[in-house]
């Protein structure tokens, strides 16, 4: 390690003085939800837009919420209110009336942003004008909408090759948007499409496509209330996916039973209280979860592959749909017979009984559902884990059948529907062919880069221009000193943006905002008012219109930027009606018809009353369009983090009062967290293990041994907490520093997020009224309640 010159990244820290701890929750939602809900949209929209908007959301005729991916219910079964709190967050943040105009960047410099904290940033309102930050130049400028476009055109057209560019996409992006820009980026000559896929959920497209031939989950919401068991896996529905809680409810009511498997007890999952039913409000709301098991992170390709071991002593095997439509099963069958239980138990942190009581509710179970999300994606064995659950649902029959399959929760709005619809950057030779006889330009096949490999690019030279379409790449990518660095290097970076964040002021020699219409916005072109179209996690799509009038005349939607765009980049080049897509959005429509399998008559079908549901072969019919023709039971090696005495292993997560890299405010009330994110969650036989105290502040500094740097995050304040032995927890995007460029998933190279071990260093500051500094904040219960966990030591 480089000790003289250690990387310390801050951007913008929040002083934490204020911040306090109190009692985790054991119940999410109820009347605190709906009045956090109401606070948020009032105080950010008032009352008319208040109503304009929220009772539009997730409506059949209204808008899709730019949150989170859950499905919408059949359009005769929605509530009046078909919201989340996160939800209502979401909407007031970008229907807020407050707005940056040019006077605000004229008397905010860059590096006077710079040094506000994320926030401050996204409380400043709505971007109002196309704004430039030239060469040399402390201060953003507006610029008319013709000469931005002409400066990205004559930067593109600089390039001594296409592959110089990066074109990066958020999950927020319309299916028409993300069409239109696919088109642009291949028409100009290149696959470097990286998108937010690539850091989340790219670990389950790797392993579902080779397991069943698709890399989307194979469940409807329907499949969800009819599951005899649910397993919810890496997941913490009460904050990253609310509206899951009602799905999982009308299970629980039906019948189901529960598994939640993950380090962290989440409120969400203990108990909800919804809102809309009287039981919510005046009762005790409703348990969900059955069985916890807290697993020690990364111990989750270990657990399932001990469930796959007792099921094949058990013989709890599906012969007949394992026999006709499966691969591999004799290998992996060996394979998890061959399970060492000590190895298993050192790896979970679980004791052996709750395992088998786990596997046999699925032995006991007719119908199974699997769900996970990122807390099973972001770890070096991601895709192998990914396979396991496969393998699970696979040998039980858990596929193409009602109530049971493979449930990726997807974490972003329409994140799946950008891959649909070409954001990609290894899209298959079948779609590109598809783009080639649509257009009539040859399209580029070599792969392109992700977003790892393209931060890599722009670190080493070989790219010198990044465009964003939304998102925030800054603080959503990993190791944020190498990115920022990148990013520095680079001649131009463009942002489509909605709100000022972190990316606007990182940035390339020329920087452009490019401010966007929102979903919440009526979207007016040439031939009248339009709508978009969303794919949620379950592979339904449906039309999006937005009910406000445009926080800005200046603004421009996603199309019309992207096609002004290509229409001053191109210069004619392969004859793309580029204007007349931007007129009118059937005509993009049009060509999804004829490119997109599944999406024919698109605009008929994307119009009616909740959408369509896209083709899914393994679920409609038990076919698997692998090379084999059958489903791929896997066989992967069970590989366990080595921790080295005096770390722990650090996985990052969301507080509640935040979507993404987006911060809402200041509250994570459900694990009794306020007013403060630099927080590390320890075990308190970990902080006594380690010399620490509750309350302490310390310094959280990574070992990566792949290279000379010593990665730190400063000023973290130790929160006494029911974590697994051996681990902790904390939030992103303040520990993305922490995150090895070079440290991601085998397959899919995803970061690691999940997995970073970590040494606990005290800061040279102790708060003066730190309550509980003795060590009195013991809120885990007596040391009998930790059973399941043993004694931390160095994994093997």
């Amino acid at each position: 390690m480089d000790e003289q010159n250690p990387v310390v990244e801050d951007f913008g820290r929040q002083d934490e003085s204020d911040l306090s701890i109190g009692e985790p929750k054991d119940a999410a939602a109820g009347i605190t939800g709906v009045r956090v809900a109401m606070q948020r949209s009032l105080s950010h929209m008032g009352p008319k837009r208040t109503a304009q908007t929220l009772l539009k959301l997730n409506q059949a005729d209204g808008f899709d919420c730019m949150s989170c991916a859950w499905p919408d219910p059949d359009p005769e079964n929605r509530h009046t209110a078909e919201f989340c709190e996160n939800g209502a967050k979401a909407v007031a943040e970008e229907a807020t009336k407050a707005r940056a105009t040019p006077a605000f960047f004229a008397d905010h410099s860059i590096a006077e942003l710079d040094a506000h904290d994320e926030l401050w940033l996204g409380q400043q309102g709505r971007i109002t004008h196309p704004m430039v930050k030239r060469p040399g130049a402390s201060h953003y400028e507006p610029i008319d909408w013709d000469d931005a476009f002409a400066m990205i055109g004559d930067q593109l057209r600089s390039l001594d090759s296409p592959d110089e560019a990066i074109f990066y996409t958020s999950g927020r992006a319309s299916n028409e948007a993300a069409f239109t820009y696919q088109t642009f980026i291949r028409a100009f000559g290149t696959n470097n499409l990286p998108d937010c896929s690539n850091m989340c959920h790219e670990s389950t497209s790797v392993a579902l496509a080779e397991s069943i031939g698709i890399g989307k989950g194979s469940v409807s919401l329907r499949d969800m209330y009819d599951a005899d068991l649910i397993i919810i896996a890496g997941q913490n529905p009460g904050t990253n996916h609310p509206r899951m809680l009602s799905a999982l409810e009308t299970a629980k009511r039906r019948g189901a039973t529960i598994i939640d498997v993950n380090p962290l007890r989440e409120a969400g999952l203990v108990n909800f209280r919804n809102p809309q039913k009287p039981r919510g409000v005046i009762g005790g709301g409703t348990d969900l979860t059955d069985l916890h098991l807290p697993v020690r992170i990364n111990g989750d390709l270990a657990l399932f592959q001990a469930i796959g071991s007792l099921l094949v002593e058990w013989d709890a095997i599906d012969h007949a749909f394992v026999t006709e439509h499966t691969n591999g099963f004799e290998a992996w069958a060996e394979h998890v017979s061959a399970v060492d239980w000590s190895v298993v138990e050192h790896a979970t942190g679980l004791e052996r009984e709750l395992i088998v009581r786990a596997a046999e509710l699925i032995r006991d179970s007719s119908a199974t559902i699997w769900c996970w999300a990122m807390g099973i994606t972001q770890h070096r064995n991601g895709v192998a884990t990914i396979k396991e659950i496969a393998n699970l649902a696979l040998v039980r029959g858990d596929i193409g059948k009602r109530g049971a399959g493979l449930c990726p929760v997807r974490g972003h709005s329409n994140v799946q529907g950008d891959r649909t619809m070409g954001i990609w950057e290894r899209s298959p030779d079948w779609f590109l062919d598809n783009m080639e006889r649509e257009f009539g330009f040859e399209v580029p096949r070599e792969h392109g880069l992700d977003t790892v490999d393209s931060i890599r690019a722009m670190r080493d030279g070989k790219a010198s221009f990044f465009m964003g379409l939304g998102g925030n790449f800054l603080h959503a990518a990993p190791d944020t000193s190498v990115t920022a660095d990148a990013m520095r290097r680079t001649a131009m970076t463009v942002q489509i943006s909605t709100k000022l964040n972190r990316s606007h002021l990182v940035t390339g020699e020329t920087a452009l905002i490019l401010p966007t219409l929102g979903r919440t916005e009526k979207d007016r072109q040439a031939s009248g008012e339009q709508f978009i179209s969303v794919e949620d996690s379950m592979s339904a799509v449906h039309a999006s219109r937005g009910p406000l009038e445009p926080a800005s005349t200046h603004l421009r939607s996603e199309v019309a930027i992207v096609t002004g765009i290509a229409e001053a980049t191109l210069q004619g080049r392969h004859g793309i009606d580029w204007a007349g897509m931007r007129e009118d959005y059937d005509r993009i429509r049009e060509h999804i018809s004829r490119v997109v399998p599944g999406c024919e008559d698109y605009t008929a079908k994307v119009d009616r009353p909740g959408g369509f549901v896209l083709p899914h072969p393994p679920r409609d019919s038990r076919t698997f369009t692998t090379d084999s023709g059958k489903a791929e039971i896997a066989v992967s090696p069970l590989e366990v983090i080595e921790v080295p005495e005096g770390h722990l292993l650090l996985q990052s997560l969301r507080s509640h009062d935040q979507f993404n890299t987006t911060i809402y405010g200041l509250s994570d009330r459900y694990r009794g967290i306020e007013d403060g994110r630099r927080v590390v969650m320890v075990h308190r036989r970990d902080i006594k293990r380690l010399g620490l105290r509750p309350d302490q502040i310390v310094d959280l500094v990574g070992y990566w041994p792949d290279d000379d740097v010593e990665r730190i995050a400063p000023r973290f304040r130790v929160v006494d907490y029911d974590t697994p032995l051996g681990t902790a927890a904390a939030y992103y995007p303040e520990t993305n520093p922490l995150v090895p460029l070079d440290s991601t998933a085998e397959h899919s190279n995803t970061p690691t997020s999940k997995a970073v071990i970590v040494r606990l260093v005290p800061s040279d500051a102790v708060p003066d009224t730190a309550e509980g500094a003795d060590g009195s904040q013991d809120r885990t219960g007596s040391d009998d309640s930790h059973k399941a966990h043993p004694e931390p030591s160095q994994l093997s």
